[in-house]
Formats: C-alpha cells, sequence, structure tokens
C-alpha cells in the first residue's frame, strides 16, 4: 500500500479533514465529540483509524487530509509501537507542518509503560509538536479538541499569512515539556 500523500488532493473550500490515529477507539472518539461541538467557520471532518496504512480501495472518495494527529496512550507500549508502525506510511510531506502527536496518560507516572522521553524523542526525528491531554478531564479535552482545531484550519490554509510549517516551527519552539515531567 502507498504512503499517506500529503499533497495529492485538491483542498475543500471551507473545509478541513483531520486523521486521528490510535489505538484506543474511545479517546478517539471522545475527542472527535468534542471537537465537533465547538463552534467554526470551517466544516470539520474527522476521520478515525487505529493504525496506517489506510485501505487503498477507499481512496478515491477519501477526501484530502490536512492534518494527522497520532494519539499516543503511554499506558501502552502496543500504542507506541503501533504509532511507530504507522510513521511508515506517512509521506515525509506531511511532517512539514501537518502531523502532531497527542500524548495520553502521562500524567499518572505510576501507570505509565513508554517512558515520556521516548515519545519526545519520535516526535523530534519528524520535526513535530507534542501535545499533553488527559481525556478523561472534560477541560483539559475542550482546551486541546480547541488546540487542534486551530492547528487544523491553519493546515488548511484558512488563515491567511500563517502556513503550517511556520505555525508548527513555532510551536515547537513554545511547548514547556519540562512541566509534564515533575
Amino acid at each position: 500500500m502507498a504512503a499517506l500523500a500529503a499533497f495529492a488532493k485538491l483542498p475543500a473550500i471551507n473545509s478541513a479533514t483531520v486523521l486521528l490515529v490510535g489505538t484506543n477507539e474511545d479517546f478517539q472518539e471522545q475527542l472527535a465529540e468534542t471537537m465537533l461541538k465547538e463552534k467554526e467557520d470551517f466544516k470539520v471532518n474527522i476521520h478515525l483509524t487505529r493504525s496506517l496504512p489506510l485501505p487503498a480501495e477507499r481512496d478515491h472518495i477519501r477526501p484530502r487530509i490536512d492534518l494527522i494527529v497520532f494519539m499516543i496512550n503511554v499506558k501502552s507500549k502496543y500504542s507506541f509501537k503501533d504509532i511507530e508502525s504507522s510513521l511508515r506510511h506517512v509521506d515525509a510531506n506531511f511532517f512539514l507542518g501537518k502531523v502532531c502527536f497527542l500524548v495520553i496518560g502521562a500524567c499518572e507516572m505510576n501507570q505509565i509503560s513508554v517512558d515520556v522521553d521516548t515519545v519526545l524523542k519520535l516526535a523530534d526525528c519528524y520535526c513535530s509538536p507534542v501535545l499533553f491531554c488527559e481525556l478523561e478531564c472534560e477541560n483539559t479535552r475542550i482546551s486541546t479538541a480547541r488546540q487542534l482545531l486551530r492547528m487544523l484550519q491553519i493546515c488548511a490554509g484558512h488563515v491567511s499569512g500563517v502556513s503550517a510549517l511556520s505555525f508548527s516551527s513555532l510551536m515547537g519552539s513554545y511547548i514547556d515539556y519540562s512541566s509534564i515531567m515533575e
């Protein structure tokens, strides 16, 4: 199967599509529902998958994907390994600001199976920003959904003067990882 290409399709007018990749369907659905509840000036399409590659037979009906969010549950080694293997199926052009990693479960240090530093190194290797979220907490979930929607809006080209690449590079330099490590 071919890699998921960033610019293989034309963008839809006043619309943006995010792909949530992760092994925990409950977390994906919670985040997707929260994102859809937010009021936006553009149509938000959300697609969920456990892993990549996506089935090639549906490629002709699949919309252009503007942002890929890799959801890593650090309480599960399987989650991390599955995301790692999925990354091989993403075209390099996506890593020019159209990918982010969402780390879930990092606050419960006694239950972590994957070291947060390992996730940070993976994100650094792919030049992609990392967000941390505890989806069980509604306020945090809403805040994360808003951040992702803003990123999606930029990645889809709906914010004039800001490209996905410039936004991603700005975001990467402002994330404070030290607060999560305490």
